[in-house]
């Protein structure tokens, strides 16, 4: 008897996600917000990356669709040059690091990797990408917190680092009330056609990713 059946529906997404070293160096920065603002919800290192195509909850029997159209854009295509810089929010509750470098490839990119999904029929809300890192969330009742962080961040600049795969990475947001649970579905090479799977889990926040 399976004691994990395939479950009929995933919610997924397409990222990118920064080396140890670029993760590393921004969480040393991030040690006084931290410190200052224990309320705050915060992400687990492990969960940053960069939401190129939020899917949303799909049948399961689309991930193999999405396996064989993904490694397209990734293997011919040289990795990209990107860095951590900065911090911002959105609406007061959600704090976030910004994206530098390679920004033209990384909008081809999503452009790319969008227009894949979308031929196939895979339907989904194609927002417009806002590259950043989600660090944490704040709570209803506390309005501060994420702007003061924010303002904390404004001087970091990291150093540049290279992407490695493009990741299909699947979440079970909406799935009980237990802690998110992430896990790479599959990951990609850039320049490279070879695949590389992945099995890593993390907590994370309810929303978009």
């Amino acid at each position: 008897m399976d004691d994990h059946p395939e479950p009929p529906t995933r919610r997924v997404f397409v990222a990118l996600a920064p080396p140890d070293e670029a993760k590393d160096e921004l969480a040393r920065a991030l040690r006084p917000a931290y410190a200052g603002y224990p309320r705050l919800r915060w992400n687990r290192i492990e969960d940053w990356h960069i939401t190129l195509a939020f899917l949303g909850e799909q049948p399961s029997t689309v991930v193999p669709l999405l396996q064989s159209l993904l490694a397209a854009p990734v293997a011919s295509r040289p990795a990209l040059r990107l860095s951590l810089r900065g911090g911002g929010h959105f609406d007061e509750r959600l704090l976030w690091s910004g994206i530098d470098g390679d920004l033209e490839a990384l909008h081809q990119l999503t452009a790319d990797v969008r227009d894949l999904v979308r031929s196939c029929g895979i339907p989904f809300r194609d927002r417009p990408l806002h590259p950043h890192l989600t660090l944490a969330r704040s709570r209803r009742d506390d309005p501060d917190s994420v702007p003061q962080a924010a303002a904390g961040l404004t001087g970091f600049t990291g150093r540049p680092w290279r992407t490695e795969r493009l990741h299909l990475v699947a979440s079970n947001i909406g799935r009980g009330p237990g802690p998110i649970r992430y896990r790479d579905i599959a990951a990609w090479r850039f320049g490279t056609t070879a695949e590389a799977e992945g099995h890593s889990e993390g907590n994370g926040e309810p929303g978009e990713p």
